[in-house]
């Protein structure tokens, strides 16, 4: 493993009913820092499921998963300490909405950090300002749009000083008009050098921003290549079909 990998997956497998459903299969791939992977595919083509094992929200039938050079399936390792450095954006955002956009956004770092109540409201009103949202601090996610949620949700994970984002089809959920204003901060995150691993439906995103696109046919990789091998000179016939429908 490289000085420069992040993660490292290797023969990784996710199987339901026995063997019946191969949700995964046999997923080999590293992510190095810096880097932004953009995963597309069909619907059920195991995207999500790939993405969510990076973090054993999925735990995998087998495979191991390296992230900074420990082995995060392994029976002895502690995962809540790698996902402190391992951010996470749902597409339904996941804020709490007992409390406001302050209170979401200080409570991990002051729990798990240790963070001081200064410190940590320091931090979140630099981060609101980097998403024009220091206006919203005490509102409560009841009041916001759904892409002032998402907004909120990114600088929520940034909170903890991530290694590295997954991004969970982040805009999905959200009304066309709102789907811009979320992936301005993604690109601003890539441009600032956050290595991040993107679901996403969005190929203008995956094409302009993503250092690499993945795409997943079936529980597997069926082409991992830059947006230019993936979006102008397709080679894999399932991925012209599905580039047919969605571009």
């Amino acid at each position: 493993m490289s000085d420069n990998t992040i993660i490292k997956v290797s023969g990784l497998k996710k199987y339901y009913n026995g063997d019946q459903i191969k949700a995964l299969d046999d997923i080999n791939t590293t992510i190095n820092k810096g880097e932004v992977v953009a995963i597309i595919g069909p619907s059920g083509s195991g995207k999500s499921t790939f993405l969510r094992s990076l973090n054993l929200l999925e735990v995998p039938t087998d495979g191991s998963i390296l992230f900074e050079g420990v082995d995060i399936t392994s029976k002895e390792n502690d995962i809540n300490v790698h996902r402190q450095k391992m951010g996470m954006v749902f597409q339904h955002f996941n804020l709490f909405p007992h409390l406001s956009v302050m209170g979401n956004m200080t409570l991990a770092p002051r729990k798990l950090l240790k963070m001081s109540k200064e410190d940590a409201e320091k931090k979140a009103k630099e981060l609101l300002k980097m998403v024009a949202l220091e206006d919203r601090a005490e509102a409560y996610p009841s009041q916001l749009s759904g892409g002032q949620k998402q907004r909120i949700a990114i600088v929520r994970a940034l909170m903890m000083s991530p290694d590295v984002l997954l991004f969970d089809e982040p805009t999905s959920a959200l009304d066309p008009e709102m789907v811009g204003e979320v992936l301005d901060v993604m690109k601003k995150l890539a441009q600032d050098g956050m290595t991040m691993a993107v679901v996403t439906h969005e190929m203008g995103f995956a094409r302009e921003v993503a250092t690499r696109v993945i795409f997943m046919e079936n529980g597997k990789i069926a082409l991992d290549g830059t947006p230019d091998e993936v979006f102008n000179n397709p080679s894999n016939e399932r991925l012209k079909t599905f580039l047919a429908k969605v571009l």
